[in-house]
């Protein structure tokens, strides 16, 4: 492209950029976050608290437990496959 359509394209292009810019980096975020086993381990970490306080049942710490242990195992799988 020539320097003239470049300029005369800057106005619709730079904030095309900036705005395909930002979603990548809250992509990137949302991954990191969604990928986090600390998350995992922070939430058994609350469930076994709930349980020791008597908020919920043993049959609901083990429901809920195994599925934080399903994800837990999704994630390392993951991590491990080279994600991101």
């Amino acid at each position: 492209m020539s320097m003239l359509g470049t300029l005369l394209g800057l106005p619709v292009m730079g904030p095309l950029g900036g705005v395909s810019w930002i979603a990548g980096k809250l992509r990137e975020a949302v991954l990191a976050e969604a990928l986090d086993p600390a998350r995992i381990e922070a939430g058994l970490r609350k469930l076994e608290k709930r349980l020791d306080a008597g908020e919920i049942t043993e049959e609901e710490y083990d429901v809920a437990e195994a599925e934080l242990l399903v994800e837990l195992r999704a994630i390392r799988a993951a991590l491990a496959e080279g994600a991101p």
